[in-house]
């Protein structure tokens, strides 16, 4: 049988034949985008390091209807196919570890208002952009993720919770209206799926199928500031943390740090390294009730800035981001963190701290009913890291751990519908497994009641 590069060449042809997309095997496109930002995890830095998994072929689709057929050609030959967007997930999502196609969707890029305030863009299209089209026609999208120049069918297919999961959840809780996908099962089709018939190609990484169009929530545009405040404690940071949903409108973001994780942060303004910070996009109507909590707790007002293009820098500093900002000023050392939530950050954080061995540093957000938060330590070893994982659950935070790239939601549902959508295993190899080789539960999410 031909190697899968002798394969992939066959398929190539006939995409270039049939004019469906930009087909390249300049060697330099090729290692940049077989690779995505996994290197924020030690342990995929060393299992998926930039370079060790090659695709043997990019191509670029221009439109929606040239995806299904470069699919037909890849299925025709047994060639694999693993899509991508913007590159920006951190898991190894998009790494092609059997070669083949690379299918590079950022040029599909269309956005449409629709008539009942929904936004159908194409999987290419950046947050970024949705948004600033959603802004103008006087819309705000439900929910984007702190790396906003993500694609949208990155974010659907590989993301999960962002600004506006406070309010609305995640993307499997009602953000995402239908889809429409290519299946990998030699069909040449596109299929719409709408409502729950669209839950097996979310967070999924494209293994059912490749996300073309992703038709999204929006809500009527509202009015968001940007406010700093610090406090002398982590007690009286988690006391107008905890309370913040409240408010008569909930906020957009809720981030909070400690000390250690402040310098690094790229606020408009200079932070003081030695005080806990805490950062909201808030409603503005909202904003003077949050400041007085933070006076009333003794902390300090560092700014509020009511600027929409100022809530977007203050987004770009959540979730990951205070990770990876530390990893970029001291690259001498090796962090890694941990994805987790629940009630013990507000209520005994040292419990949460003794996991390890009290040598950790904690960046908050704020979920439906309880914070998440990412857990920050120093690499030592694969073991260590997930030897952690039951001691999460041991003291009552759900946990997630970012150094692996298995499917981990819906799993059942995912391997019954690939089977249907992508019968030879073609679609993004190695990443849908019943059973994965390490320690993969998910038990946070959105809390609520």
């Amino acid at each position: 049988m031909p190697s899968v590069a002798e394969r992939t060449a066959l398929a190539a042809a006939e995409i270039t034949r049939l004019g469906a997309g930009a087909v390249s095997t300049e060697p330099a496109l090729v290692a940049k985008v077989s690779s995505d930002w996994s290197r924020m995890s030690p342990v995929l830095q060393e299992k998926v390091p930039p370079g060790r998994y090659l695709a043997d072929v990019v191509v670029r689709p221009t439109e929606p209807g040239q995806v299904p057929v470069i699919l037909k050609a890849a299925f025709d030959h047994d060639v694999p196919v693993t899509p991508r967007g913007a590159g920006t997930g951190n898991y190894g999502q998009a790494t092609p570890f059997d070669g083949g196609i690379l299918l590079d969707l950022r040029d599909l890029r269309s956005i449409t208002v629709n008539a009942g305030g929904t936004i159908t863009a194409g999987a290419g299209a950046p947050l970024t952009e949705i948004d600033k089209v959603a802004r103008a026609a006087g819309r705000d999208i439900w929910i984007f993720p702190s790396t906003k120049g993500s694609t949208v069918g990155g974010f659907v297919g590989g993301g999960s919770a962002g600004t506006g999961t406070i309010e609305h959840g995640t993307t499997s809780d009602g953000f995402v209206v239908s889809v429409t996908v290519a299946p990998m099962d030699g069909s040449g089709r596109l299929i719409t799926h709408r409502g729950a018939d669209a839950t097996p190609y979310i967070h999924t990484y494209g293994v059912t199928g490749i996300l073309v169009d992703v038709e999204i929530r929006t809500d009527p545009a509202r009015e968001w500031s940007a406010l700093y405040a610090d406090f002398a404690t982590y007690a009286e940071l988690v006391a107008v943390h905890r309370t913040l949903l409240d408010l008569p409108v909930l906020p957009r973001l809720a981030s909070a740090d400690e000390p250690a994780l402040v310098p690094t942060l790229p606020a408009p303004m200079e932070l003081d390294p030695t005080r806990f910070s805490l950062r909201v996009i808030a409603e503005s109507s909202t904003s003077e009730e949050i400041l007085s909590r933070v006076r009333a707790e003794n902390g300090r007002v560092v700014a509020d800035l009511p600027d929409y293009a100022e809530t977007d820098t203050l987004s770009g500093m959540s979730y990951n981001h205070p990770v990876y900002f530390l990893q970029q000023a001291h690259p001498e050392r090796s962090w890694f963190h941990m994805e987790t939530g629940g009630t013990v950050y507000w209520d005994d954080p040292d419990a949460v701290r003794a996991i390890y061995d009290g040598q950790v540093d904690l960046h908050l957000e704020l979920m439906g009913s309880a914070p998440l938060a990412m857990v920050v330590a120093q690499y030592e070893s694969e073991e260590k890291v997930l030897a952690g994982m039951p001691r999460f659950d041991a003291v009552g935070a759900g946990v997630h751990s970012p150094h692996q790239w298995y499917v981990d939601r819906n799993v059942g549902l995912a391997i019954a519908t690939a089977k249907v959508t992508d019968p030879k295993g073609l679609l993004n190899p190695g990443k849908l497994v019943a059973s994965p080789p390490v320690d993969t539960r998910l038990t946070i999410g959105v809390l609520r009641p």
